[in-house]
């Protein structure tokens, strides 16, 4: 007999934790009709306009239903990493640590593909959801060669295998989920597998977090502007607001013209 869904809730905190606040962001996403242009990470965005806050409201949240419910499923499938030594404290700090590399390296990819290969499409590609996060949790178990994964509750494959049919799955179940944004999350995965933030303390994954949002908020208080203040806030005036721009869905990609 398998252990009750509520003593399994009870026992990783963590993910439960994580699971509530993502679908909590989602409702809130959904009664306010915020967008991707709203919350997504693209270099545009974040770097050349300096919205660095897009790093992690873009992995929080999610506009499609059956990507939240794709993205909860596979959290629970490597929460038993929650169970392993370190517990709560230490599977909190890896999912923080992965959710900042995972965007840094994202904006690498639409870097090298947009400015120095010149494919300008990749500068204005927005992406969201918790999915790389997810990806490096998946490639971190399996280069530790532990346990299985759970395709969406119905089957089981090795760990080992789990990020690329997962990311193949993906493509296909959820057409408009950003690969590169996935394939930045295996990046993310192995770099912390490999132990280049060995050094990085519970204590200090926390202090870096904590001011890498308060940096990326800082360009906001000046401007006077918040996350979703567009979404959520009166119209701007007309010398406030981009004109000539549109926003347009071309191969499930986000792109202004």
């Amino acid at each position: 007999m398998g252990t009750p869904l509520l003593l399994e809730v009870l026992q990783r905190p963590g993910t439960s934790g994580t699971a509530a606040v993502l679908i909590a962001i989602y409702l809130f996403i959904t009664a306010r009709r915020i967008t991707y242009a709203d919350v997504g990470l693209s270099y545009e965005q974040c770097l050349e306009r300096g919205e660095l806050y897009r790093v992690w409201t873009a992995q929080l949240s999610h506009i499609d239903l059956l990507h939240l419910l794709f993205n909860v499923s596979a959290l629970w499938s490597v929460s038993t990493a929650e169970l392993g030594d370190g517990g709560t404290v230490m599977y909190l700090r890896t999912s923080a640590l992965l959710l900042v590399v995972s965007g840094a390296v994202t904006l690498l990819f639409y870097y090298i593909l947009g400015v120095r290969l010149g494919r300008e499409r990749y500068l204005r590609v927005t992406a969201v959801g918790y999915s790389a996060v997810i990806f490096g949790w998946m490639t971190l178990l399996a280069a530790r060669g532990k346990g299985a994964f759970s395709v969406l509750g119905v089957a089981e494959m090795p760990m080992w295998a789990s990020p690329l049919v997962t990311l193949v799955l993906t493509s296909i179940i959820v057409p408009q989920a950003s690969f590169l944004g996935h394939l930045a999350g295996i990046v993310a995965g192995f770099a912390v597998a490999f132990g280049l933030f060995g050094w990085l303390t519970a204590s200090g994954a926390a202090a870096l977090v904590a001011w890498l949002v308060v940096l990326s908020l800082v360009p906001l208080a000046r401007s006077g502007r918040l996350p979703f203040v567009t979404a959520l806030g009166p119209s701007e005036p007309p010398g406030d607001v981009e004109t000539g721009s549109a926003l347009r869905i071309v191969n499930g990609v986000l792109e202004r013209r």
